[in-house]
């Protein structure tokens, strides 16, 4: 009994023990997994954190700085140039038109009336002094000639009955009451030729020979602006056969309000600009101001005075007239090149020592120089005056790399 007693009770105390052991080698088993999942749960959250941080990296900078090679500067061709105030003159712009030279214009007409016969000169074109621009019939300058024709021939016969009365006058054959009658003859005959002659001048120019016909030639060489003339119509002095311009000068007229009027002056340097020749500019200077006042429009007609070489400049063309003024100011000017559009914003490339910049500005009139910078940069700043284009393909290629 005492046997049998003890067995069974050992029993329970060995299945507790083996509990226990099981129970401890779980807990060991939990232990050392728990580390395990706690690592893989934080891995997961930093995962997007490096991405954003990978992706932050890729952007270009906040302060919009490029970085060059050396080799890509080289073959970029920037070129940078260290900006300073300028002392500019104050400029008056102005809107005009352009016009012929008035001083330089003709308008063509016959002297007396005829019928045009035959039209030489076109619209358009270029005419020397005396070319013949048309021909025209007329009866009166038939009459005009047989007149002069008649006077001449009674000069020539008076001029041969005085120097031969003249002779026997002399050898005393011939009374003096003779030859005063003969030498008066003579004289009237000598007025008559003139007269003829002046009046066959007055009609043609010149005493040229012909019937009834002659020729309308240009005063002086130019370009043939307007024509009327047409072969069989009846010409008549009160109207015009041809318009004939010299364009070698030009005017340029402008409307100047009263506020600029006491700023421009006779003389002052103007520079010209038409949008047919974007890339060039034409010098002239104020050759005139107006002392009539339109109280309507409250401005006064300004004129400007311009070479035209090359003929380049067309009548009635739109202009733009930048007038410098004698007043003067301060100011950063930086090349038009220099300055270039970057989504809708005016923008130049500062060289720092990170980079190149992308500086926004706001830009002033445009000078004959370049353009005046109004804010956004201080003298003493290295801008790029040159493959300013490099920068801004290299800009806009980086921002659209990031966005994808």
């Amino acid at each position: 009994m005492p046997i049998s007693s003890i067995s069974m009770k050992a029993i329970p105390i060995k299945k507790i023990a083996v509990a226990v052991t099981l129970s401890l080698l779980l807990s060991s088993c939990g232990a050392s997994k728990t580390p395990e999942a706690a690592k893989e749960s934080t891995d997961s959250k930093e995962q997007p954190a490096k991405a954003t941080s990978a992706k932050k990296t890729a952007e270009p900078k906040s302060d919009g700085k490029i970085n060059l090679s050396a080799e890509e500067l080289q073959q970029s061709n920037i070129t940078v140039t260290k900006i300073q105030l300028e002392q500019v003159a104050d400029q008056l712009i102005l809107s005009a038109n352009i016009t012929a030279n008035q001083d330089r214009i003709a308008f063509v007409a016959p002297r007396v009336e005829g019928k045009l016969i035959k039209v030489t000169a076109n619209l358009g074109d270029q005419v020397k002094t005396g070319q013949s621009l048309a021909v025209i019939d007329s009866i009166q300058m038939g009459e005009a000639r047989a007149e002069y024709r008649h006077a001449q021939s009674e000069l020539k016969l008076a001029e041969a009955n005085f120097q031969r009365t003249d002779k026997l006058y002399k050898d005393e054959v011939v009374p003096q009451r003779q030859w005063l009658e003969v030498k008066n003859a003579y004289e009237r005959a000598q007025t008559t030729a003139r007269e003829s002659a002046d009046h066959l001048h007055i009609l043609v120019g010149s005493s040229d020979t012909g019937i009834s016909t002659f020729v309308i030639t240009a005063p002086f060489s130019g370009v043939v602006i307007e024509k009327d003339a047409v072969m069989g119509e009846l010409a008549k002095p009160e109207g015009k056969l041809f318009t004939i311009a010299d364009l070698s000068t030009v005017w340029i007229e402008a409307d100047v309000s009263e506020k600029d009027l006491g700023k421009l002056t006779i003389g002052s340097p103007a520079t010209v600009t038409v949008s047919s020749f974007p890339d060039e500019s034409f010098k002239g200077k104020v050759s005139y101001v107006s002392s009539i006042f339109d109280k309507e429009t409250r401005t006064v007609k300004a004129r400007i005075e311009l070479p035209n070489p090359a003929r380049k400049l067309r009548i009635d063309m739109f202009a733009r007239a930048v007038i410098d003024l004698t007043s003067s100011r301060e100011a950063l000017i930086l090349p038009q090149e220099a300055v270039l559009l970057v989504q809708g914003q005016s923008t130049v490339y500062v060289q720092t020592e990170g980079g190149f910049e992308a500086r926004a500005v706001e830009v002033g009139e445009q000078l004959n120089k370049g353009v005046v910078i109004t804010s956004g940069l201080k003298a003493g700043e290295q801008v790029v005056t040159g493959g300013a284009y490099a920068l801004k393909s290299r800009q806009l290629k980086s921002q659209i790399g990031d966005a994808d």
